[in-house]
């Protein structure tokens, strides 16, 4: 007698689910480990922390990002630092992400809005070229 076909199939997917499970937990291990590992080494580094308080939730809006915001784990970095600050006596302050790429951190012009694929601008007024994300950085660390 024959073995109907759906339960020879439905036990390959099973096998098939659990190898994509423990490969999901084996790549969750490898990024928590990374992110102890890069948290301790900040803390013990630096006395104050300055992060962008980001609202991902409206990030994960933009389906493009969704998936490489999700992988970041930018919740998870900050919770580990706030925690290890705690226990070392230092400090992790969020500051807020309102116009950190737009505004130029030598002169303090507000260059406007800049879409996301804009990753290099020049101040008008002071002429300084500008990296997005270095430009953030340093209006960040003057906040």
């Amino acid at each position: 007698m024959a073995v109907p076909r759906q339960l020879t199939d439905f036990k390959n997917y099973m096998k098939t689910k659990m190898m994509v499970a423990k490969y999901s937990e084996k790549v969750a291990n490898q990024r928590r480990d990374y992110l102890q590992k890069i948290s301790a080494k900040l803390i013990r580094h630096y006395d104050v922390i300055k992060l962008e308080d980001l609202k991902t939730k409206g990030l994960m809006r933009n389906h493009n990002l969704a998936r490489a915001i999700a992988n970041q784990s930018w919740r998870e970095l900050r919770l580990m630092l706030e925690y290890k600050a705690t226990w070392y006596g230092k400090q992790v302050v969020a500051v807020s992400p309102y116009k950190t790429s737009q505004r130029c951190s030598l002169c303090g012009y507000d260059d406007g809005k800049h879409e996301l694929d804009v990753r290099e601008w020049t101040c008008p007024q002071c002429h300084a070229y500008h990296d997005r994300d270095i430009n953030a950085a340093k209006n960040i660390l003057a906040a």
